[in-house]
């Protein structure tokens, strides 16, 4: 044992004491008190692992709310092809697209410069990112990505050689202004987003 490693031993040691006999002073059955003991375990068990993974439970909780938006945004087409988007029930628009050949939801986000795709979509698509890289500017500061095109098509809207940002993370879908602003005209009315190609 390093010299390092003896004093965090010795306060797990004296924890443990402290707990052992705070549990023996209650006189407990020792099957209640296993019991207790195995609870604080998964306690602390659970509590850990969500420290530990938080990366990883955010990653599963954007896969989730994409899994329960793609069952239930579909954009509607009206005439002279426009397309009304329903507004979620988080606030946001939200609506299916095909990039690369790839089925996929997007956050309409009228506040990104480019459209943005995950690495998960990216492959799918089998879309290269290859060596063109840019630096974007986000609420959590300067993060570089790598830059693609692809083909888009929003319900009727198709677009070829589309310019987008391909994230390291995954479920990062973003329908930027690289996309509104190709069409004639974009709009919100009420609760529903209307876009004319």
């Amino acid at each position: 044992m390093s010299g390092e490693e003896l004093p965090n031993t010795l306060y797990l040691v004296l924890l443990l004491v402290v707990f052992a006999s705070s549990l023996a002073a209650r006189q407990l059955p020792l099957r209640q008190t296993a019991k207790m003991a195995l609870a604080w375990v998964g306690i602390f068990a659970v509590v850990l692992s969500l420290v530990a993974f938080r990366g990883e439970w955010r990653d599963l909780g954007l896969r989730v709310k994409g899994a329960v938006i793609e069952n239930a945004r579909e954009a509607a087409a009206g005439p002279n092809g426009e397309l009304r988007i329903p507004m979620g029930d988080d606030g946001h628009f939200w609506v299916q697209a095909d990039v690369g050949g790839v089925r996929t939801t997007f956050l309409v986000d009228s506040g990104a410069s480019v459209t943005t795709i995950g690495k998960d979509v990216a492959d799918r698509a089998r879309i290269s990112p290859g060596l063109r890289l840019a630096q974007v500017e986000t609420a959590n500061g300067t993060v570089v990505m790598h830059r693609a095109e692809t083909s888009l098509e929003v319900g009727s809207i198709t677009r070829q050689d589309f310019p987008l940002l391909i994230a390291d993370q995954t479920g990062l879908n973003v329908l930027g202004m690289n996309f509104l602003s190709s069409l004639r005209s974009w709009r919100a009315e009420g609760r529903t987003l209307v876009l004319q190609p």
